[in-house]
């Protein structure tokens, strides 16, 4: 009896780690995520899959744990600059690259908490990690003299350092992903300059 509820338990152990690996896999792939494709990639049906995650974030939030790099790794191509205007560049450039190779997943998680706001906490909020740490020489510049306009700066970067922003420009305006990506930037940097500035 024990030896067949130990291998009941190493079966569905078997299943839930198929479904977060095919789930790990399709987000990395780019392509459209959905529970019938993950369940299609585990070899599992749909309904199997429903029954180890009650719904598509709670699986991808799993599956793309370990995918997210840290704001250090992600700007370390910048990190000898002290300049906020060189940083949120790289940190904008570095997010919708990002976003644009793993656009499926990210919009899948968009689709889910915007139809279920109170599941936002599933999606990772890379940006505002990025967004701190491409600002962090200016904690004691415009943070120490102005804590109010950092805070707005940080604000107004989020709307723009996005996935929404992104896809509003590809989708929506039409433009080609590196035209969008190079406008972002461009926002980006306008915004950080003129809140150095004033």
């Amino acid at each position: 009896m024990a030896q067949t509820t130990s291998g009941r338990v190493n079966q569905k152990l078997r299943t839930r780690t198929a479904i977060v690996r095919a789930a790990a896999e399709l987000s990395r792939s780019g392509r459209e995520v959905t529970m019938p494709e993950v369940a299609k990639a585990a070899l599992v049906s749909e309904a199997t899959a429903y029954r180890y995650f009650p719904d598509l974030a709670s699986l991808l939030r799993e599956a793309i744990a370990g995918q997210i790099p840290s704001p250090q790794e992600a700007l370390a191509p910048v990190a000898d600059s002290d300049d906020p205007i060189v940083r949120i560049a790289a940190a904008t450039e570095f997010l919708l690259r990002h976003v644009l190779a793993r656009q499926g997943v990210v919009r899948a998680m968009i689709a889910a908490t915007v139809v279920r706001p109170e599941q936002a906490d599933a999606r990772p909020g890379m940006r505002f990690g990025l967004i701190d740490y491409a600002l962090a020489p200016l904690a004691g510049t415009l943070g120490g003299r102005d804590p109010q306009a950092l805070a707005q700066l940080k604000n107004g970067l989020a709307v723009v350092v996005s996935a929404e922003a992104l896809f509003s420009l590809t989708d929506l305006h039409g433009m080609a992903p590196e035209a969008a990506i190079a406008s972002l930037v461009q926002t980006a940097t306008t915004l950080t300059r003129a809140a150095i500035q004033a």
